[in-house]
């Protein structure tokens, strides 16, 4: 029988920290990022900082900014942030 340990990171990187990276390669602000999707300054800021998720109607709109990174990948960048604060959480309530 084979035995698999699972190995999970230790630190949870926020999206927003992609986003930010990426729009700042585009030569684009935070403001003129959200006026494209149109949404309010604070909404992308919040995602930027790590306090507000990208939700799969943020998703859409990303990709529409920005056409070569699909929805989906916004998503699964969410998705793993998200499950990484909730195993780094449960091994600090574990200890």
């Amino acid at each position: 029988m084979v035995t698999r340990t699972k190995a999970y990171p230790n630190i949870a990187i926020p999206p927003g920290e992609f986003l930010l990276e990426e729009i700042q390669a585009r030569g684009l602000t935070q403001k003129e990022l959200a006026r494209r999707m149109g949404r309010p300054i604070n909404a992308i800021n919040e995602i930027i900082n790590g306090r507000k998720a990208i939700t799969a109607e943020t998703a859409l709109q990303l990709e529409e900014v920005m056409p070569e990174i699909p929805a989906r990948f916004w998503l699964n960048l969410e998705t793993d942030f998200q499950l990484t604060k909730a195993i780094i959480n449960k091994q600090a309530n574990a200890a």
